[in-house]
């Protein structure tokens, strides 16, 4: 891939108003998942076409006199490539006018994603107020304050008219608890235009004593092991009263009791772990930043409640002394991370708690840890408060929160404004009378039944919905983005038709910037996990899994059903890897279970390409139906590759 620095484009002329998102025509050819070298192509392609788009200078993009772009790095997914900008005006950042340019792996324009709706025009940037006043005014808006991280001026769209503010950013504590608020003070009159809260949290799950027995990735130094991610060095699991990372000589962690801090860690850590994954398998998305990197988790705050704030994720405990690092708690936390680091930053308008009960859920799922499983419901575990979960995605009003979109959801308090979110993402993944135990949901409004998608389906809409969001983020433009984005994986319009279903089924209204699908098939695609017909008892995987050089192992899953029998003693694992140097390559089996079955060793002296070959392995002690994943770790560097496809026959 060629190197790219971030693009700034000049703007010299003001242009008319228009929609913040415009579908726009051209050809849309597919394109298929491709190894590293074609994404980095189709990302190049895709910033070549967004810089040549800004410079044309679209109305939609509201443009005016002495501003100038600066691209992002482009984010690639499985058939779109999203390249983010932001915007500065006459040299100072511009907050409220990023935008996202949406293109096909082709290099086509699909979409625009804008969140400033009018341009600024002339505006001046000398400020009346001193920068040291304004930061007075803003420590105002705490109950205490610790420090300030920084002041700086900048131009606000996002309140009404255009508006010259210094915005800084001070850690301390509100009346709710800790708190990283960043603050917009007008530059002319002093008066607060905007706040903006970093720490987002919610009010605790279940514990590392939860999950029981689970395997962990740790580094060894020396001969001190320590909870630190190997590939991904950012993410380690600390005390929170010292920041110090767990360590020890043995690589022995924890003692089964939810009260102790390193116990926390454990799971945490393992929460954390399975998370990585699961963007990796599900959303072809690496580390948790922009940038692939991750923060501490530190384990030991004196509060009943979990919060995420942009440096770190801190967990909490329970009324029980207890600490709260389930894999939904861990899950959502770091879920407002990715939120966080997506084009426009934390969801807005009532809907950034929803997102990150996605993220929680789509962990507990992708773990299927016996002792955690999932259910959809926020904390299930642990008795926080001695008043059980404290959400429930498939009925919200079971702790008392709306299952039903309003004009007034988008001003409630930010957990509470989860339910419609929440509810929708239940419909789309399970649907109204789901077959495989989950609890029924009811709709809103309209009326026939939902058949969900699949939570992995589901995720992945939400995801590259995430990925066309600005800074002006709402319940309806979630709509819309989510109905972009399912139509863009689906050509059958069956992901788009039941995304739409489960939009209207809790009362969020169509937009005028909803996409359209003329296909009339209704039946939603079903995830790329599932099987061939059950009668055959086989199933294959087609979708590619990069695996990381020298890095974590990767997954790719096939679900098995209507095979009511024990697997075979014979049973057949067919692989294609593509890889350059195949003896760095562990491959294993893992069964429904958890039981893990070697497939293919290491061998340093293996240097052939590929692994292309039929395995034949004894596994009729384990139940044939369930999801079974092919396991793939690359443990030397230099060496890349990919899992191209495999076929499994019980």
């Amino acid at each position: 891939m060629k190197s790219r620095t971030p693009v700034v484009i000049a703007v010299t002329a003001a242009t008319a108003a228009a929609s913040a998102m415009v579908w726009i025509t051209g050809p849309a050819t597919a394109q298929p998942v491709s190894p590293r070298a074609a994404a980095a192509a189709s990302a190049d392609k895709a910033a070549d076409t967004a810089e040549a788009l800004v410079a044309a200078e679209p109305a939609n993009l509201h443009t005016s006199d002495g501003e100038a772009y600066v691209q992002r790095p482009v984010i690639s997914t499985e058939k779109l490539q999203y390249v983010p900008y932001d915007r500065t005006y006459k040299g100072l950042p511009v907050i409220g006018g990023d935008f996202v340019v949406v293109t096909d792996n082709a290099g086509n324009t699909k979409y625009t994603s804008v969140a400033q709706s009018s341009p600024i025009g002339e505006l001046a940037v000398t400020p009346k107020l001193s920068s040291a006043d304004s930061v007075a005014i803003a420590k105002a808006e705490l109950k205490t304050v610790k420090n300030v991280e920084g002041t700086k001026l900048v131009v606000v769209t996002t309140t009404g008219d255009p508006t010259l503010a210094w915005e800084s950013t001070i850690n301390g504590t509100s009346a709710e608890g800790v708190s990283r608020l960043t603050v917009d003070v007008d530059a002319a009159t002093g008066e607060v235009i905007r706040t903006y809260e970093h720490v987002t949290d919610v009010a605790g799950t279940g514990t590392g004593w939860i999950t029981g027995s689970v395997s962990l990735d740790t580094t060894l130094s020396g001969s001190t092991y320590s909870l630190r991610d190997p590939s991904l060095t950012t993410l380690s699991c600390q005390d929170s009263s010292t920041n110090t990372v767990f360590s020890g000589t043995d690589n022995v962690w924890g003692n089964g009791t939810g009260t102790n801090k390193e116990t926390g860690c454990v799971d945490a850590f393992y929460a954390a772990q399975k998370e990585k994954a699961m963007l990796a398998t599900w959303l072809g998305r690496t580390g948790f930043t922009s940038s692939g990197g991750a923060w501490p988790i530190r384990v030991g705050l004196n509060q009943q409640n979990a919060y995420y704030d942009g440096t770190q994720v801190q967990i909490g405990k329970n009324t029980a002394g207890q600490w709260i690092s389930s894999l939904d708690v861990v899950g959502h936390e770091i879920g407002h991370g990715i939120d966080d680091n997506t084009p426009g930053g934390i969801s807005k308008n009532g809907t950034q708690e929803f997102v990150g009960d996605v993220f929680g859920a789509a962990t507990e799922a992708f773990a299927n840890n016996a002792n955690d499983p999932r259910d959809y419901q926020v904390g299930e575990e642990v008795n926080l408060v001695g008043s059980g979960p404290i959400r429930y995605m498939y009925n919200p009003s079971l702790a008392g929160d709306d299952n039903c979109y309003s004009s007034s959801t988008p001003t409630q308090e930010v957990h509470a404004a989860a339910g419609p979110g929440n509810h929708w993402f239940y419909l789309l993944a399970e649907g109204t009378n789901p077959t495989n135990g989950q609890p029924a949901s009811t709709r809103c409004s309209g009326s026939g039944a939902i058949t969900g998608v699949g939570i992995q389906t589901a995720t992945k809409i939400m995801y590259n919905a995430m990925l066309m969001k600005t800074s002006s983020s709402s319940y309806l433009k979630y709509r819309t983005w989510t109905l972009t984005a399912a139509k863009a994986l689906d050509s059958t319009c069956g992901l788009f038709n039941t995304t739409k279903a489960a939009w209207d089924a809790v009362s969020v209204p169509a937009q005028s910037a909803d996409p359209t699908c003329s296909t009339t098939t209704t039946s939603p695609t079903v995830s790329p996990t599932t099987t061939t017909p059950p009668t055959a008892c086989t199933g294959t995987n087609a979708t590619d899994v990069s695996i990381p050089d020298a890095g974590a192992a990767v997954y790719s899953n096939v679900t098995i059903s209507g095979c009511a029998r024990n697997a075979s003693s014979t049973t057949k694992v067919a692989v294609n890897i593509v890889h350059t140097y195949r003896g760095d390559v562990r491959v294993d089996l893992v069964a429904p279970d958890g039981s893990t079955y070697n497939l293919k060793a290491t061998s340093s002296s293996d240097s052939a390409d590929n692994i292309n070959t039929t395995y034949t392995v004894n596994v009729s002690g384990e139940a044939a139906n369930g999801t079974w994943r092919l396991k793939a770790q690359d443990v030397y560097s230099t060496d890349t590759g990919y899992i191209n496809t495999w076929t499994l026959t019980v």
